[in-house]
């Protein structure tokens, strides 16, 4: 904020408002339009928060420093007016805003510029704090420990509904209720090339991914694998696109220096001669997706972000074959000082097991 010259931070984007405040507050999920429901002045440290009541918050941000819910543009303006510092700002920065917001700030705040504070948002939250570290590894050990216990049930007969339910129980198990994806698990291929979630069971010769994320105190932690169901799902082909599959993710946390920029992970696909993914193959992790998010058709994006210490990607390398049988990775990257440290640690099989796949528990 001293960088950007910005005095007060008017915060509506609940991921934001939970970076600056810590909190984790109540009846904020889902699609909203902009409203001020965090406030924080730069000269005296102040945190103001609309907040139904002080489970959550941390004990620096004082019950008079928090409104209750109200769907009246009225009171909201109200509680605005009588946040100290907030009057004398000259510089007050909205990570959004909407029509409405934007002809009353300038009658509420009629000395003040208001700017874009996303920018400065968005470079402090690429480079995570250390305990914005542990925060992120605590969500990977709840992701991982549930999928331990979905690969576990994988075999010839069972649904792939109810390895997405395993995954779910294991999670919740865990005391975290909320999945970063819904699609779970999904038959990633099998001899000629069916594929996709709405087969009612998987098949002795398929290949089955996982997709495992969950959100645990607001961080996003996100891990990948592809298993085979049985050895007979490995033939020579396949053994070939898992050692594709292990020489792409090689070269993909390669190319995680920190200085280089996130073309190098465009480029692993190419130097493989594979075919970049729809999806992104790398994106920040931490209070959901955070900066970069690296992908084929963002070319430019890619080049312009430079990689730091003190961020942490989830980086996939995905494989396909002439009969659609894919291979599909995803770990957590995290870029220090002396190059990348992979912070997921389940384990996956690969081209060195040979026939055999490995006991998955």
């Amino acid at each position: 904020m001293e960088a950007r010259d910005i005095d007060v931070l008017l915060l509506g984007r609940e991921a934001n408002a939970r970076y600056v405040a810590g909190a984790q507050r109540l009846w904020t999920a889902g699609t909203r339009p902009f409203g001020p429901g965090c406030v924080f002045i730069r000269a005296t440290g102040d945190v103001h928060l609309v907040s139904t009541w002080d489970e959550g918050v941390p004990e620096d941000i004082p019950h008079e420093h928090l409104f209750g819910i109200t769907w009246n543009p009225g009171n909201l303006l109200t509680w605005l007016r009588g946040i100290d510092g907030l009057a004398e700002a000259q510089r007050i920065g909205t990570d959004s805003l909407t029509p409405r917001f934007a002809q009353l700030f300038p009658k509420l705040f009629p000395s003040a510029e208001l700017v874009d504070a996303e920018p400065a948002l968005v470079a402090a939250r690429r480079v995570k704090t250390a305990e914005e570290i542990e925060a992120i590894r605590r969500s990977l050990g709840v992701a991982e420990t549930a999928l331990a216990a979905a690969t576990a049930e994988l075999r010839p007969g069972v649904p792939v509904r109810h390895l997405a339910g395993v995954f779910m129980e294991a999670m919740a198990q865990q005391g975290v209720t909320t999945p970063a994806t819904q699609r779970v698990a999904w038959i990633s291929s099998a001899p000629g090339g069916r594929r996709g979630s709405g087969a009612p069971s998987v098949a002795a010769d398929d290949l089955v991914a996982f997709d495992a994320g969950v959100v645990t105190g607001g961080y996003t932690g996100e891990v990948g694998r592809t298993w085979p169901v049985s050895p007979s799902a490995i033939d020579g082909p396949t053994s070939d696109l898992y050692r594709r599959a292990d020489d792409l993710w090689s070269r993909l946390l390669d190319a995680c220096q920190p200085g280089a920029t996130c073309t190098g992970l465009l480029a692993a696909y190419e130097a493989c001669g594979d075919a970049l993914p729809a999806f992104p193959i790398a994106t920040g992790l931490g209070l959901g997706f955070d900066v970069p998010v690296v992908a084929g058709h963002l070319p430019k994006t890619a080049a312009a972000e430079e990689l730091a210490p003190g961020m942490v990607l989830a980086v996939t390398a995905q494989v396909t074959s002439e009969s659609s049988r894919t291979v599909f990775r995803k770990d957590a990257v995290f870029i220090t000082a002396d190059g990348p440290r992979v912070l997921t640690s389940s384990p996956h099989w690969g081209a060195s097991m040979g026939t055999d796949p490995v006991t998955r528990s």
